[in-house]
């Protein structure tokens, strides 16, 4: 439940409210009972819950006096589910005392919602969507919250580039002796145009952070820092404190990854866990990574998680100076690895690939994107060895077939498994992965599973809470009701599917899922064109659903939006509808639903579900 999203200046509307005297008779039932047992009750609740009993206090005296009480003594609050507008916000806050947590999505609130919570008893403060927050309130933090240890803030770079000036990293940290962990994130298309937003920064932070992560940041900076620091480490060891020797997380967005960075990054960091770089170049890089660079990470003896990732939406998409040879150095130098990503090492082969999860006993995550040389024979001796992976992703591996997976699934711990964009994966492996035991996430997007696919899955005892078949245009409705009309365990499990580009299914397909998905709370159903009103009715009529992506189903009509007012979609949150007739514009209906449905968000922009992406271009 949040407020309605849409282009052109969102409308605030205050909470509808009811009073006890609106109940039948002027007397609410619950007025009579006796408020010390609603006290015991809310004593019991975790604090997700108070936050649908605020909006439930309205029709009782009793009830809000009761909810109050715990409100007043919560010390963590997380509403990250939920984009409010300020008035609900504060109606929500206004009787909190101290609080030690806070996590919001702040995609409608402004400066003053989120100053009236810092104080010095704040510990922990993540604040998500920030399309609406000035870049001022990174000094406010720093003024008011000198106990600050985790401070998450993700902007929008869409604001107007001359508020760069409002980063004060030295008013933002002076205060913050304690920092353990930053992430800032400054949203935008291009690395390029935002990176210099976050220049100085690393001399400002305080010595304490052990957990850095910068969206984007410039590579030069970087390595002018590192260096400084790396030769301080040779000339002095035990010099005072500065930023980066307790360092042990490093995660950054760049303009490039090149070897002058990773030796930098490996001199100057040496107690680094965990090693996270993802560049997008917009032109060709005069530094570029090669063997030599991957070489350089053997330094950090204590690197336990590496990733190394090119986007392949960017001018130079390939890392195309490392070969097999920069893996065999690099899986003999660090056979401690639990976790490895790469992507878009196009001369990277199966041998190297193979070099990694042979060496590194104790891998649990394994991960490549864009594998343009990757096969079958990477992995054709993996069951003979005892193996403990939990995360296997292929992203975008066109020449992985279902007999790699049928090898990989041989791993029983496996729980998330993400094949999107491996076309040539069909329907043979689905028998085995299917018999997963702690399998919980698949993605079978974009691979060339069928209907007879489906109903193998749906017999199997896989737990699969999470599902993705998203491009797959061989699954048809029937392959949807065999998925979910037989006896197997994914029915009861299932509480997300995307169903995102698939033209064949039908209104069959989405009633199956009504029906069935007894705790599916996610469904995107994006671009499935055949979809009408009986669709939405069906969902509409068992609730449940929370999030509903229907963008660009364009045989809707426009007498859907019936179907947003009270009593369908019980708890519905989010509802994508752009590019359909639901989209119109009609003022006084969405006014209308704003006052039965203030914690609705109607999205006309074509997010991802829950504006998981484009948030930062949204208006208000």
């Amino acid at each position: 439940m949040t407020m309605e999203n849409e282009r052109g200046g969102n409308r605030s509307v205050m909470p509808h409210k009811r009073t006890a005297g609106d109940a039948v008779g002027g007397t609410s039932l619950l007025e009579s009972l006796p408020e010390v047992i609603l006290n015991e009750i809310f004593s019991f609740s975790q604090p997700e819950a108070l936050t649908s009993l605020c909006s439930l206090a309205c029709v009782s005296r009793t009830l809000q006096s009761s909810v109050n009480k715990p409100l007043s003594s919560l010390s963590s609050l997380d509403l990250s589910a939920l984009s409010l507008d300020p008035q609900t916000f504060h109606g929500i806050t206004r009787n909190i005392r101290k609080i030690n947590k806070i996590t919001l999505d702040c995609l409608r609130l402004h400066d003053s919602s989120i100053t009236n919570l810092l104080g010095p008893d704040l510990e922990e403060l993540i604040l998500l969507k920030c399309s609406s927050l000035s870049y001022k309130l990174l000094s406010s933090v720093g003024k008011f919250c000198p106990n600050l240890r985790v401070l998450t803030l993700e902007f929008s770079g869409n604001n107007r580039k001359s508020a760069v000036s409002d980063l004060n990293f030295r008013d933002s940290f002076v205060n913050c002796q304690h920092l353990e962990s930053v992430i800032i994130k400054i949203r935008g298309e291009e690395v390029v145009d935002y990176g210099y937003m976050l220049l100085g920064i690393y001399q400002e932070l305080p010595p304490t952070v052990k957990f850095l992560k910068l969206q984007p940041a410039s590579a030069l900076d970087t390595v002018v820092f590192l260096n400084a620091v790396g030769n301080a480490n040779l000339v002095a060891p035990v010099t005072p404190m500065i930023f980066g020797q307790a360092l042990t997380h490093l995660s950054l967005v760049l303009d490039v990854i090149s070897d002058t960075l990773l030796r930098a990054i490996t001199r100057g960091l040496p107690l680094l866990v965990e090693l996270d770089l993802k560049d997008r170049p917009t032109s060709e890089p005069t530094d570029e990574l090669s063997n030599l660079g991957i070489q350089s990470i053997v330094n950090c003896k204590q690197l336990t998680s590496l990733s190394l990732m090119r986007s392949r939406r960017h001018y130079v998409p390939y890392f195309r100076r490392v070969t097999d040879m920069g893996m065999f150095l690099l899986s003999e130098g660090c056979r401690g690895l639990e976790s490895v990503r790469f992507g878009g090492f196009s001369k990277v082969t199966d041998a190297g690939y193979a070099s990694i999860y042979n060496s590194c006993v104790n891998l649990k995550k394994f991960e490549i994107r864009n594998g343009f040389l990757l096969t079958d024979l990477a992995f054709q001796d993996f069951s003979k060895a005892p193996r403990s992976l939990v995360e296997v992703k292929l992203v975008s591996c066109d020449y992985i077939t279902s007999e790699a997976v049928c090898e990989l699934v041989t791993c029983s711990t496996l729980e998330v498994l993400d094949l999107l964009g491996c076309k040539s994966v069909s329907d043979s492996c689905l028998n085995k992965v299917s018999r997963l035991s702690l399998l919980t996430s698949l993605n079978l997007g974009g691979t060339g599973v069928t209907d007879v696919g489906m109903a193998v899955l749906g017999k199997g005892n896989a737990p699969i809470s999470c599902l993705s078949l998203r491009g797959c245009r061989s699954v048809s409705d029937e392959g949807i009701i065999s998925l979910l009309q037989s006896e197997g365990k994914i029915k009861k499990t299932l509480s997300s599917l995307d169903l995102e580009n698939m033209p064949e299914l039908t209104d069959n397909a989405i009633t199956t899922i009504a029906d069935a998905c007894v705790g599916l709370t996610e469904l995107s159903i994006r671009y499935c064109i055949r979809v009408t009103d009986a669709s939405v009715k069906a969902l509409a009529l068992k609730g449940g659903v929370r999030r509903l992506d229907l963008y660009k189903c364009t045989a809707l009509s426009g007498e859907c939006l019936r179907y947003l007012k009270k009593p369908f979609f019980r708890g519905l949150r989010w509802i994508g509808i752009g590019w359909t007739r639901l989209a119109r514009e009609d003022p006084e209906f969405d006014e209308e639903i704003c006052r039965e449905r203030q914690w609705l968000t109607v999205c006309k922009y074509g997010c991802e579900l829950g504006c998981h992406d484009g948030w930062q271009d949204h208006e208000f």
